[in-house]
């Protein structure tokens, strides 16, 4: 008996052994099936991840504030600008607002020129209540997108007849007027056109200072260039339409 109990211990010892092996072996086995069956999805959710963070910094990129740019010189060269994909070349001192007076893409400018010269306004004057700037001797220019828009002779033929009366007048200048209806989005304006249909203006009946004012717009490429004038103006018609002609080979840089 005493040589029994003096060699059950290590029989105990050997078959605890070989318990823990058998154990930590299985344990083993489980946790290699469990990464088995979690591989698969570990390369699309590393990527998701990265793509994520990449979209994160990007739109934190565009939406950071940046400070401008230094100010262009009022008496520098043309600058490049592109709206809509359509490159123009504009003077500096004609651009209206100091944040577009940079070179680049832009969805919108607003310019003024003198008339009939074309040339840009002075810097230096600037108007005051007793000398005001006066808005018969300019003429503004506006230059956007017309992706949302229809072209001029489009809505002449597709949009207008439907608002516009059945008088027409005959100037003697060659300009056929046809007002629009009181009753409708454009009452108080009218439809000028000379007998080609090539020059088309939409001018108010009335302003102030002036008999009314006159939108011309222009299809170039994909951008809307809008020029608004007085109307009376108008009375020299074959002088207005060559000052446009040549207002649109000054600014527009590419072939029409």
């Amino acid at each position: 008996m005493a040589v029994g109990q003096a060699t059950r211990p290590p029989t105990d010892c050997n078959a605890l052994n070989q318990t823990i092996r058998m154990t930590q072996i299985a344990y083993a086995g489980t946790n290699r099936r469990r990464r088995k069956r979690q591989s698969p999805l570990l390369l699309p959710l590393l990527v998701l991840a990265a793509v994520a963070h990449g979209a994160a910094f990007f739109v934190g990129y565009v939406l950071w504030p940046r400070w401008p740019g230094s100010p262009v010189a009022l008496d520098a060269p043309t600058l490049p600008i592109i709206v809509a994909g359509t490159h123009f070349n504009v003077e500096p001192a004609a651009v209206r607002r100091p944040v577009q007076r940079q070179p680049g893409v832009h969805e919108r400018v607003d310019l003024s020129y003198l008339w009939p010269s074309l040339r840009p306004p002075d810097p230096a004057l600037k108007p005051t209540p007793d000398n005001p700037i006066n808005p018969n001797e300019r003429l503004f220019v506006t230059i956007a997108s017309g992706e949302t828009t229809f072209p001029m002779q489009e809505r002449v033929q597709t949009i207008y007849p439907r608002y516009l009366s059945g008088d027409a007048t005959q100037l003697d200048n060659g300009l056929i007027v046809r007002p629009f209806r009181e009753d409708t989005p454009y009452e108080g304006e009218d439809l000028i056109a000379s007998d080609d249909m090539r020059f088309l203006a939409r001018c108010s009946r009335k302003d102030i200072g002036n008999a009314g004012t006159c939108l011309y717009e222009r299809r170039v490429g994909e951008a809307d260039v809008t020029v608004r004038f007085p109307r009376d103006w108008l009375t020299n018609a074959p002088t207005l339409r060559a000052g446009l002609e040549r207002l649109f080979d000054k600014i527009v840089s590419e072939p029409r």
